[in-house]
């Protein structure tokens, strides 16, 4: 199985100039310099005044992740979503995800892997019988690697990165709160520097 892999697609032009910006309208001040917008967006941040942080955004492609993250993510509303198809992609050679607890012990790994590929076999057979992709997905386990895109504006992004980096957080959306972060401390780095 490969590695996840969390790409940056797209990041608003000027995000923090266009957050201090969002936020000089609101005590009608005048434009200033980089130094200034930053200070403004931590005082911003600060004080919990987000609202201006929902006028900039980031796309993210997100590759070898399970269903089970992708479930969890989409739980986050405030976003765009596209995922791949299991209804009209052929999943029989489907990747899986094996969670770090059973990958390091090789009895349960054996297990595990013994049971994916029995579910691809059953998933074979059913489209041999005819069974329709769409139907036969309802056999595919959780651990299916899929892919997906996903917008969320900045303050959206916090919220989801806080909530999922914490220390009840599931360790596959963990690492990929923990993944879309490294990316925006180097794009937005006053917007996320504090996390």
């Amino acid at each position: 199985m490969k590695e996840m892999k969390v790409t940056l697609l797209r990041i608003t032009q000027d995000a923090e100039d266009l957050i201090a910006s969002a936020g000089r309208v609101c005590y009608a001040s005048e434009p200033k310099t980089p130094d200034a917008n930053r200070k403004l967006i931590g005082k911003l941040r600060d004080m919990g005044h987000l609202s201006t942080f929902e006028h900039a955004s980031a796309t993210f492609l997100i590759e070898c992740v399970s269903r089970a993250c992708t479930h969890q993510l989409v739980r986050h509303r405030l976003a765009s979503y596209n995922q791949q198809s299991q209804r009209y992609v052929n999943e029989q050679g489907f990747e899986y995800v094996t969670p770090p607890t059973v990958d390091k012990n090789p009895e349960a790994r054996k297990v595990f892997d013994e049971g994916v590929e029995n579910t691809r076999r059953t998933y074979k057979r059913l489209m041999e019988l005819g069974v329709p992709k769409e139907d036969a997905r309802f056999i595919l386990p959780n651990a299916c690697a899929t892919k997906i895109v996903v917008t969320m504006n900045f303050r959206e992004l916090r919220h989801f990165i806080k909530l999922r980096t914490g220390e009840g957080a599931q360790w596959e959306i963990k690492k990929l709160a923990q993944e879309m972060l490294a990316i925006l401390k180097k794009d937005a780095p006053t917007a996320f520097g504090d996390m």
